[in-house]
């Protein structure tokens, strides 16, 4: 598990949480995603190698909640990013696409305007889940999914990584 030197204490133990949850008899899986410039997608119109930022990175959790189907729970740290303000520019989403394609936004995700982010969303709650995806879909399919974070630098996306089960690394 990688961990960024400028990650907030609170958000680190989080994380070391949600590893040992994954493995102390809960039934979700734990899902993974490492972001990064590479990963992003450029438009057809786009001749650059790098269509994100090349220099970002980051690291994704996502995971469900015993006996809960309808939540879906994250904690999101990135790093060496342009970061600003939610409401200047930088936003996070679970999109449905597999790698090397781009697709629609299924589930809204706190920007991490300082580095970090982390959320419990439910399914119904307004503006989460845009196209109505269930949460099992998510958590059952994660190759098909994957985290893109925006900001004003990298509008489309400055790092992107696609969700995969954390045993599967």
């Amino acid at each position: 598990m990688m961990f960024f030197k400028k990650a907030k204490y609170g958000l680190l133990v989080a994380s070391s949480l949600v590893s040992s949850l994954a493995f102390a008899g809960h039934t979700n899986n734990l899902l993974e995603a490492e972001l990064d410039g590479r990963q992003e997608v450029g438009s057809e119109q786009s001749n650059k190698r790098i269509s994100g930022d090349p220099n970002g990175r980051g690291e994704a959790y996502v995971f469900g909640i015993d006996n809960d189907p309808f939540t879906l729970c994250y904690v999101l740290t990135v790093d060496k990013i342009q970061l600003v303000p939610v409401g200047s520019g930088i936003a996070a989403h679970i999109h449905k696409g597999n790698r090397g394609e781009n697709g629609p936004v299924v589930a809204v995700l706190a920007g991490p305007e300082d580095g970090n982010a982390a959320d419990c969303l439910t399914e119904g709650e307004a503006g989460k889940f845009p196209t109505g995806i269930r949460v099992s879909e998510i958590l059952e399919n994660p190759q098909e999914y994957y985290i893109n974070v925006h900001n004003p630098d990298y509008p489309a996306g400055a790092i992107r990584g696609q969700l995969f089960y954390q045993s599967d690394d």
